[in-house]
């Protein structure tokens, strides 16, 4: 797990709300939920294969799909 440390600076006359909006925005991009949610619980090499898999297969039919559109 990498080490990331996330800082929103305010600048002046900047309210908090939208500091932390900033703040929530960079933990999103940054994906440290996601990483601790996966993390909670060991999974098997074979598992994570098969997730990456599945998600790679829902990314590609998504792109598939906006092209169609398009």
């Amino acid at each position: 797990m990498k080490s990331v440390n996330v800082e929103v600076r305010l600048r002046k006359d900047e309210n908090i709300e939208r500091a932390l909006k900033k703040f929530v925005k960079k933990v999103k991009k940054e994906r440290i939920l996601e990483d601790v949610r996966e993390r909670m619980y060991y999974e098997k090499k074979s598992e994570e294969k098969r997730k990456m898999k599945k998600r790679r297969k829902a990314t590609l039919d998504k792109l598939k799909a906006q092209q169609e559109t398009n």
